[in-house]
């Protein structure tokens, strides 16, 4: 994803329909289709900003923009729930990663968290295998331990598999889901995602949600079905 120039709007980052249309792999005509066909569902000043006027001149003399709207009479501002919404219209495996990198890298702040290895159990219990194996006196006895070995690796592999890019998109969309659900204060939204985050890792002893094991995503799911966020001090 190309590096975006930040534009806020009442203390919220925003993207015009332009930029949204390159970072989700899509034309802007297809933008404006879905927001008309869908004009129902989005809410001006929580799904996006109409800009027009004056507002709308200071908008275009104050950064360069795509020659497309240097002559349009309403430039559309579009929020992060904005960006959610059409994610959805669109409903492709581009869209979501590439909603899922703005609210990462644009909408929100980063985490700086370094990623477990996926593959440091099964090195150490391969490992494990071929010292076993090494020096054992007879075939027969070789070959029993190696099938034992065999099926352990098997389990310890099941137990270690993390969720794939399609579970760990359903897990976001999940999270996404229930703070939208919760919260339409966009000065608050934010520390939802930070705590429901937060509290997932510490649940599940894991440094970020992709790390999750397969076999919780389910577990985790509810978790966040049910989660309530701490009260606003």
């Amino acid at each position: 994803m190309q590096h975006l120039s930040v534009c806020e709007k009442d203390g919220q980052r925003v993207l015009n329909t332009s930029q949204l249309a390159e970072s989700f792999g899509t034309e802007t005509k297809i933008i404006n289709r879905n927001f008309q066909r869908n004009s129902e569902r989005y809410v001006q000043g929580k799904h996006y900003f109409a800009l027009t006027g004056e507002e709308l001149k200071a908008y275009k003399g104050s950064r360069q923009i795509d020659d497309s709207l240097k002559f349009t009479s309403v430039l559309y501002l579009w929020t992060e729930k904005g960006a959610w919404l059409h994610a959805k219209s669109l409903n492709t495996d581009l869209a979501w990663d590439a909603y899922e990198k703005l609210v990462d890298e644009y909408y929100h702040v980063k985490s700086n968290v370094v990623p477990l290895s996926k593959d440091q159990a099964l090195v150490t219990v391969l490992r494990t295998t071929a010292d076993l194996v090494e020096g054992h006196e007879s075939i027969v006895k070789e070959q029993a331990e190696l099938k034992q070995l065999i099926n352990n690796v098997n389990h310890k592999v099941e137990e270690q598999i993390t969720l794939d890019s399609g579970e760990q998109r359903r897990l976001q969309k999940g999270i996404a889901s229930k703070v939208y659900d919760l919260c339409d204060d966009p000065q608050i939204r934010p520390r939802f995602f930070r705590e429901l985050h937060r509290e997932i890792k510490d649940r599940f002893g894991v440094a970020s949600y992709k790390d999750l094991k397969r076999k919780e995503l389910q577990t985790a799911l509810r978790y966040i079905e049910n989660w309530i966020p701490k009260k606003v001090s």
